[in-house]
């Protein structure tokens, strides 16, 4: 990160006079992209609710908690700077089928993620486009889009592994702990080193 010594000028100064990243200004319809970004905040928040509440869950299994998920959204409500009303849906969802295994997949939740996917990748878009840093909406986004693939490409980190280092890797169309090696470059034969067990 850019910063500047005390006293002698601000952080922005400083980091200005990196190389220039964009420079356009947007130039879409302001009211739709306002639409859009009220869209996308919303749904970022959502899903870093679902986030959260993943972790408790996790935590409960690995410490033998027993949580009231959704007696912990009022919770929040009535004792911190969170006064939500969509705190309620929380609990709703959780009163409804005290076993879900995502927030994300509640129906309150899964309809408002769905209406608002396509503002919210719009917005990111936009922003990267424009070079403004929006890593709330833009790494929540990642994650909404990751958790809801079948296949994510992990199997390119493991042919990363296996050309530089011999780690091998598993196939998708193999049966799970058979593990492969390619000769990716024709040197170095087929050697390989052990197994990468995660």
């Amino acid at each position: 990160m850019c910063w500047a010594r005390a006293g002698k000028s601000s952080r922005s100064d400083v980091c200005s006079k990196l190389p220039n990243g964009p420079t356009g200004k947007f130039a879409g319809d302001r009211k739709a992209f306002l639409a859009d970004l009220e869209k996308a905040v919303y749904a970022a928040k959502i899903a870093s609710y679902a986030q959260g509440y993943m972790l408790m869950r996790a935590a409960a299994e690995a410490y033998g908690w027993h949580l009231n998920l959704g007696g912990i959204a009022l919770m929040w409500r009535g004792g911190c700077i969170i006064r939500s009303v969509f705190l309620g849906k929380i609990k709703e969802a959780f009163d409804a089928n005290p076993d879900l295994p995502n927030l994300l997949l509640a129906p309150y939740f899964r309809e408002a993620m769905t209406a608002a996917d396509g503002a919210w990748h719009r917005v990111v878009a936009s922003a990267v486009q424009l070079g403004i840093p929006v890593p709330t909406l833009s790494s929540s986004l990642a994650f909404y889009d990751g958790y809801r693939r079948e296949r994510l490409p992990a199997n390119l980190t493991q042919a990363q592994r296996d050309y530089f280092g011999a780690h091998t890797y598993e196939r998708v169309d193999g049966p799970r702990g058979k593990f492969f090696h390619t000769n990716w470059i024709g040197r170095g034969g087929d050697v390989t080193s052990r197994a990468y067990q995660a």
